[in-house]
């Protein structure tokens, strides 16, 4: 059984847009991911709300997404994936970054989890960074994300440099996805399951070809 953690922010959580509430399990996006993906993986969700790369949140403490990542490999593995999916929350205008200085934030996550001894037999595991889908319109978190949106419009150019750079595979949901016209920032429901259908067929893929790989090499 492979088996595959996914590590994000409220769009992994599943908040629901306009709400202080929850999508079912089987609504976000990892659990699309394990109905489309079968019984021969396990998919782990590791969503939390307003989770950073690398920031501490004055505001909102333990919101560190590198302080947790190690213990948190190290508590699910061994793992065959690891499925990042994080950034947006270091746009805020209270950190003040810019679209490279939050890749070089995220490099940091890939340096960790491909530098890992979580994966199988005491190795790395896979890699997969996910761009987070373009900020949209928004509406009740206009201010805190004041400068955003054109921000979150250019991850995806150094996203791709990073994880070419960390040797990890990369995928930009934007293309097929995008954020709530509720408040700019979080899924809609059909969305997360357009997600979770996108990312299946790119695990599927991966570790097609890595058996391909193999079988060749040996």
């Amino acid at each position: 059984m492979k088996v595959i953690l996914c590590y994000g922010d409220s769009n992994t959580w599943g908040y629901v847009p306009g709400t202080d509430m929850r999508y079912s399990p089987h609504e976000r996006w990892p659990g699309v991911l394990q109905k489309n993906l079968g019984s021969g993986y396990h998919v782990i969700e590791e969503g939390l709300r307003s989770r950073t790369t690398i920031l501490d949140d004055p505001l909102k403490p333990y919101k560190n997404g590198k302080e947790y990542l190690i213990p948190c490999l190290d508590s699910h593995a061994p793992l065959d994936l690891v499925i990042l999916m994080l950034g947006t929350n270091d746009l805020k205008n209270r950190f003040s970054m810019s679209a490279y200085d939050v890749a070089k934030n995220i490099a940091v996550l890939l340096n960790i989890a491909t530098r890992s001894t979580c994966g199988v037999l005491g190795k790395a595991p896979k890699t997969l960074l996910l761009v987070p889908p373009h900020l949209g319109r928004l509406t009740n978190f206009a201010e805190l994300f004041e400068g955003a949106t054109e921000k979150s419009r250019e991850l995806a150019r150094y996203y791709k440099i990073a994880a070419s750079e960390m040797g990890c595979e990369f995928l930009d949901t934007s293309e097929v996805i995008r954020s709530s016209d509720i408040d700019g920032v979080h899924l809609d429901g059909d969305q997360h399951l357009k997600l979770g259908e996108l990312i299946a067929n790119t695990v599927t893929k991966l570790f097609s070809d890595t058996e391909v790989n193999t079988k060749q090499q040996t």
